[in-house]
């Protein structure tokens, strides 16, 4: 390191050397601070002054700052363009030896991030992983297993992963879009409809590395359970993306509560070609109006909206499914003073996928939390509409595949905290 820096000099260098490749957003008091080629790309890709600071005896650095308020919106448009940004805070209360200790607290990655202001609230935030095994050793399903995705949501905590041929991976990423990828560096994904990729160490996607990196996570002595068994390829691109995020988003890792393991066959497989001719979420002139997705979205809340599209993107080949399916559909089509009622008690719920993981991960401001009180508040009378009129429980579920105790006492205890702790109007 070079003589006569400053001492924030060296701390900004010794943090910055240990995430390469990433733009580091250096905390000075009211300001995301950037140095150097960091400060030249910001400057550059966000429009904003490129200065300079003194770092020691006659010695100048570029610089360009973010005030500390606005950094959503800077961040957004950075990680549009694909960059991966480091987020250095200020840690600690008092300074050691006349510096405060500073630490990356995560890295955010268009793929990583948690932050709902940040996202489409009517579409998943996907990351994925992909492997692709040797063509001359074959995968561990024989055809089917020569290549296998993972992708995660941590705004939503859902996890799934699959094994398939190599000839309908470029469809399911179609079927995905994935917002990143990661894939084992020198691994080439020519010709695959990828925004945004992230090579990673091969060795991160050793089938021993991955294996054990699962059973770590989900603290079980066999992968057994989540399908992953005699699934060599499933198992390595699942333990590579959640390795991935530990090393970006430690927060947002423990999200993943579950696996699914899941078949390519389960829906009709339709690749991009018969997607864009069949305007299934878009028309031809790239519009969401006029496509069928246009035409069926009559969802009031976030999470009804990307459900919905995940539904239209994935049509059903099981007859069971497809019955249990439309039975909900007569539930309501047959009750119309009902599904008006319904809707309007729905249209005052949060993005609860959403809010309750970035509770979790620690990121939550009050705002969210008066939210969070709302949707609760409002349960109690949701969950009296999805009751038949002879007082059986409707063909619907209010939370995906889970029955839920949604009487007038569910979740009483939390909402009393919430009413007590936080103001109407909060900071």
């Amino acid at each position: 390191m070079p003589e006569g820096l400053t001492p924030i000099r060296r701390q900004y260098l010794e943090i910055k050397r240990e995430y390469p490749g990433t733009i580091l957003f250096f905390r000075l008091g009211d300001f995301y601070e950037t140095f150097d080629e960091d400060a030249e790309i910001t400057a550059r890709e966000l429009d904003i002054v490129l200065t300079s600071r003194p770092i020691g005896k006659g010695q100048r650095a570029p610089l360009a700052g973010i005030p500390y308020h606005a950094v959503e919106s800077y961040l957004s448009r950075l990680l549009q363009k694909g960059y991966h940004v480091a987020i250095c805070e200020q840690v600690g209360q008092e300074p050691v030896g006349g510096l405060f200790p500073r630490k990356v607290v995560r890295v955010v990655t268009p793929g990583t991030i948690l932050e709902p202001g940040l996202l489409q609230a009517d579409s998943n935030n996907y990351l994925a992983a992909i492997v692709v095994s040797d063509p001359d050793a074959g995968g561990s399903s024989g055809a089917q297993g020569a290549a296998a995705i993972a992708y995660v949501d941590v705004t939503t905590a859902e996890f799934a992963v699959t094994e398939l041929a190599t000839d309908n991976l470029s469809t399911e990423l179609s079927r995905l879009r994935p917002a990143e990828v990661v894939h084992p560096d020198g691994m080439s994904l020519s010709g695959l409809p990828v925004t945004h990729s992230t090579p990673w160490p091969a060795w991160r996607f050793e089938p021993g590395k991955c294996e054990q990196a699962l059973l770590a996570h989900f603290g079980a002595a066999t992968l057994d359970g989540f399908g992953l068994k005699g699934r060599l390829m499933a198992t390595r691109a699942a333990g590579a993306i959640v390795q991935y995020l530990q090393a970006t988003q430690p927060d947002a890792a423990p999200l993943l509560q579950g696996l699914r393991t899941y078949d390519v066959g389960e829906t009709m497989v339709l690749d991009a070609p018969t997607r864009r001719n069949l305007e299934l979420e878009q028309t031809l002139r790239g519009e969401r109006r006029g496509s069928l997705l246009g035409v069926l979205d009559r969802t009031v809340t976030p999470m009804g909206r990307r459900l919905i599209q995940q539904w239209v993107s994935q049509p059903l080949l099981d007859l069971g499914k497809i019955g249990a399916r439309q039975d909900g559909v007569e539930f309501f089509a047959r009750g119309g003073l009902r599904r008006a009622e319904l809707r309007a008690a729905l249209k005052v719920l949060i993005d609860v996928e959403r809010v309750t993981n970035l509770i979790l991960a620690g990121h939550a401001q009050p705002r969210h939390l008066v939210g969070l009180r709302s949707t609760l508040e409002a349960v109690p009378r949701i969950s009296a509409l999805l009751v038949e009129d002879g007082g059986q429980p409707a063909p619907v579920r209010l939370s995906g595949d889970t029955d839920l105790d949604l009487g007038k006492k569910a979740f009483q205890a939390e909402l009393e905290l919430l009413r007590a702790a936080i103001s109407d109007d909060p900071p």
